[in-house]
């Protein structure tokens, strides 16, 4: 059983991805300070997976601390690195915190990968790179143009850290874009649990419908969109979980690379499902679905927020086997699903 460390594994993203890893045969290592997420989510994942996870609660801000994992577990085949502040909105309120902590953290734990010789890394990069973009939809080679938040700024600085270190390190990188992550496994063991006031649209939706807020907010419906709200490309979070395995066992299954091409050992690809959803049409759905009429209103538009963006996922569909993705039903279904199991609770 080859080790994998999974940095941010009590995350949404970084949970998913554990399970569907433990479910493919890995030895999991996490690291979380649970400054972002909930202890109670280890233990959904050892009910899914019959496994307990080892979590190492440290703060990978602080090198010292992120040297003794790796000098404790000996022979770490790969680094999953989800852990990172993820709030558009909050990075435009505390820009700071977000270089300060998104971008130290990426350095140790690359500081790391490179000392410990760690041969394989998968970096969690996002579709915020692209800011507002031109045309639709966008690959691997559009151009990157100003970060439309501090977060996104910190993802594309993330990336080009890799880019100019992987040329000085034999390990190999794949920087996965993924769009807007959503739903929860289908057990409802695993799923969303964001820390105060929801920021992204499905935990919104989904309070909402339960009664815990009592209206929705839409921000702006006069963007240039057939509606005139937000387009987003929406993917389910186990869909982006199994992409980041397919990653690391691309990488592990095929070894050889031309090393005299240019980022040799660094590539990007994108994670979504290529159709873009309004969040009005996403309402919409919602409460065909669910039966639940939602109490909404429209507000002013939220800065930092893009217009439309969804993806060309041909580069992950071809190299990793990456297409059997999960439609907008099967999305709610499974968020609504988790929502009302943990608000039972």
């Amino acid at each position: 059983m080859k080790k994998i460390l999974v940095t941010g594994g009590c995350g949404y993203i970084g949970s998913h991805t554990i399970v569907d890893l433990v479910l493919k045969g890995f030895d999991i290592i996490s690291i979380d300070n649970f400054s972002r997420s909930d202890k109670k989510i280890l233990s959904g994942i050892e009910t899914i997976t019959g496994k307990k996870i080892l979590n190492y609660e440290v703060d990978l801000c602080d090198l010292n601390s992120v040297k003794k994992v790796f000098e404790e577990n000996k022979k770490i085949e790969g680094i999953i690195h989800f852990a990172a502040y993820k709030s558009v909105g909050e990075s435009v309120g505390h820009p700071l915190l977000y270089f300060r902590n998104n971008l130290i953290s990426q350095i140790n734990i690359l500081d790391c990968a490179k000392e410990f010789a760690v041969p394989y890394f998968i970096f969690s990069s996002s579709c915020s790179v692209y800011g507002n973009v031109k045309t639709l939809p966008v690959d691997e080679d559009t151009p990157l143009p100003e970060a439309e938040s501090p977060y996104g700024r910190t993802k594309q600085i993330g990336e080009k850290m890799i880019f100019d270190s992987a040329p000085v390190t034999d390990t190999r990188f794949i920087m996965l874009r993924y769009f807007n992550p959503v739903g929860a496994h289908p057990s409802a063991e695993i799923g969303e649990l964001p820390i105060g006031a929801p920021q992204n649209l499905f935990p919104a939706v989904c309070n909402s419908a339960i009664g815990k807020n009592n209206q929705l907010t839409v921000h702006g419906n006069d963007y240039p969109t057939p509606d005139g709200s937000c387009i987003r490309d929406y993917i389910h979070v186990c869909d982006i979980a199994a992409a980041h395995t397919m990653a690391l066992m691309y990488l592990m299954n095929n070894p050889s690379a031309d090393k005299q091409k240019k980022n040799w050992n660094a590539e990007v690809m994108n994670l979504g499902t290529g159709k873009g959803y309004s969040v009005l049409e996403v309402l919409n759905t919602f409460e065909k679905i669910t039966g639940v009429k939602l109490n909404y209103k429209i507000g002013p538009r939220r800065p930092g927020d893009v217009v439309s963006i969804y993806s060309d996922n041909k580069k992950a569909s071809e190299k990793l086997g990456w297409n059997k993705l999960k439609g907008l039903d099967e999305m709610i279904e499974t968020a609504w699903r988790w929502t009302k199991k943990i608000h039972a609770s």
